[in-house]
C-alpha cells in the first residue's frame, strides 16, 4: 500500500486553516465578553471614593440614608414604593458606619465601586480583543515566514563534530521556567477567555472543575517560575550585556533574511539577549503583580509607582488610589505583561525547534554541531578550547559531513 504523508506545504496549509479557525474563534470570544458589558449611560454620574478629592460628602458628617420631601412614587411599584435620586447618590457615595459592606482594603461604607465597571469593560472589551489579535499575529509571522524562506538550515551541512553550549544546570533552569511559563500562559488564557470559548463546548460543570484545577496550577507553578527565572538570570546576565557586536547583528537583521550571511555572534546573538531582558524584566512584573493578586490588599505599588512617574516626567497620574483601585489595576497589569510574555515565547518556541535547524539540540542534549555553532556564534566558537570539540559515536541518520573549517 502506498504511505500517505503531509507535505511541508500540506503541512502549512493545515497551520494556516487553524490560525484562521483560532482568529474566527478569538473573534468571537471578545464578542462575547463585549455582549456581557453593563456599562452605565453615557450620561450616568460618575463618582469618586469617599474621603478623597472631589468627593461632596468628605466634608459633612456621616448621615443616614433617608427618604427626602422630592421622593416620586415608581410606576407599577417594581423598584420600591418611592425613588429618591439623593438617597441612592448617598448610597453610590457610601457613608460610612451606615453601609452593610465590610471587608479589607478600607471598603466599608463603600457599597458601589464605579471604577469597577470600567475596569470590567476594558477587561473583557479591549484587552481581551488586542490581546487576542497580538498573539495570533505574531503566530501568523512566524508561518508566513516559514512558509516563504522554511527552517533555516545548517548551510555548511553538518560537521559530525560537536561542542558543548549549554551545560546541565544551565539547561535545567531553562526548563523549570519553560515549563512553568507554559502551564501560567494556559492557565492565564483560560481564565481570560475559557469563559467565552471552552465553556459552550465542555459545559459549566467541566469547564468549572478544570478552571479550579487550573487556578491551582497557576499558583503552584508560578512559584516555580519565580526560582526559574532567578536560576536562568544568575546564570546568562554576564553573557547578555550589550555591546557593538549586537549592533552590526541586528544592522545585519542577524542573517534571518539572507542567505550566506552570518553576522558574528558571541554565546548569545542580540536577539537572544532581547529576549533575555524582555523575559527577565517582564517576569519580574509579572511576578510582583501576581503575589499582589496571591496577597490581596496588602500592597499599594501602583501609587508610589505613579508618584514616582510624575515626579520625572511631570505627569499627572492618580496617586490617591483605593485598596480596590491598587488590585484592578494589578489584574489589569498582570494580563497586559503576561499577554505580552506570551507572544515573545511564541516566537521564541518557534525559532528554537522548527524555524532552525539543530537550534532545539542546544536546550535538548546541550550539544550542536560545530558547523551550526560557527555560523551562528562564531566569536563564541573562539573562545572554546579546542579540546571542548568532541566527535560523537554516531551522527543524525542522513546527515550531512563537512569538514568543520
Amino acid at each position: 500500500m502506498q504511505r500517505i504523508g503531509l507535505t511541508r506545504f500540506g503541512a502549512v496549509r493545515l497551520l494556516s486553516f487553524l490560525v484562521l479557525a483560532a482568529l474566527l474563534l478569538g473573534t468571537v470570544a471578545a464578542d462575547s465578553a463585549s455582549a456581557q458589558s453593563v456599562r452605565p449611560p453615557s450620561d450616568a454620574t460618575t463618582n469618586v471614593v469617599p474621603g478623597q478629592p472631589g468627593d461632596p460628602e468628605s466634608s459633612r458628617p456621616p448621615q443616614r440614608f433617608e427618604k427626602g420631601p422630592e421622593a416620586r412614587e415608581v410606576f407599577g411599584n417594581t423598584q420600591g414604593e418611592v425613588s429618591d435620586a439623593d438617597f441612592w447618590s448617598k448610597l453610590r457615595h457610601g457613608s460610612e458606619g451606615y453601609t452593610a459592606v465590610t471587608g479589607p482594603g478600607g471598603q466599608a461604607g463603600l457599597a458601589i465601586q464605579s471604577t469597577g465597571e470600567s475596569w470590567r469593560q476594558f477587561r473583557n472589551t479591549e484587552l481581551a480583543t488586542y490581546g487576542w489579535w497580538g498573539l495570533a499575529a505574531i503566530t501568523a509571522l512566524c508561518l508566513l515566514y516559514y512558509l516563504i524562506a522554511g527552517p533555516i538550515r545548517i548551510e555548511a551541512g553538518r560537521s559530525g563534530k560537536v561542542i558543548e553550549r549549554f551545560a546541565f544546570a544551565e539547561r535545567t533552569g531553562h526548563w523549570v521556567l519553560a515549563i512553568s511559563f507554559i502551564v501560567l500562559a494556559l492557565t492565564g488564557l483560560n481564565m481570560l477567555y475559557g469563559r467565552a470559548t471552552l465553556m459552550p463546548l465542555i459545559g459549566k460543570d467541566a469547564f468549572a472543575a478544570l478552571t479550579l484545577g487550573g487556578k491551582w496550577a497557576h499558583h503552584i507553578s508560578a512559584a516555580f517560575f519565580a526560582v526559574g527565572l532567578v536560576w536562568i538570570t544568575l546564570q546568562w546576565i554576564r553573557y547578555n550585556i550589550p555591546d557593538w557586536t549586537d549592533v552590526k547583528w541586528l544592522a545585519m537583521g542577524g542573517g534571518f533574511f539572507s542567505k550566506g550571511v552570518h553576522p558574528p555572534a558571541k554565546k548569545f546573538n542580540a536577539g537572544q539577549k532581547i529576549i533575555f531582558w524582555l523575559v527577565v524584566l517582564g517576569g519580574v512584573s509579572v511576578t510582583l503583580s501576581g503575589i499582589a493578586l496571591l496577597l490581596p490588599f496588602e500592597f499599594a505599588m501602583f501609587a508610589k509607582t505613579f508618584a514616582a512617574i510624575n515626579s520625572v516626567f511631570g505627569t499627572e497620574l492618580p496617586t490617591q488610589l483605593s485598596a480596590m483601585e491598587e488590585m484592578q489595576l494589578s489584574q489589569l497589569w498582570h494580563t497586559i505583561v503576561a499577554l505580552f510574555l506570551t507572544a515573545v515565547i511564541i516566537a521564541h518556541i518557534y525559532i528554537g525547534s522548527i524555524g532552525m535547524e539543530g537550534g532545539f539540540e542546544a536546550m535538548g542534549s546541550g550539544k550542536v554541531d560545530l558547523n551550526w555553532a560557527k555560523e551562528h556564534h562564531s566569536l563564541w566558537v573562539k573562545e572554546i578550547a579546542q579540546g571542548d570539540i568532541e566527535q560523537p559515536k554516531g551522527t543524525p541518520s542522513g546527515a550531512q559531513q563537512q569538514p568543520a573549517e
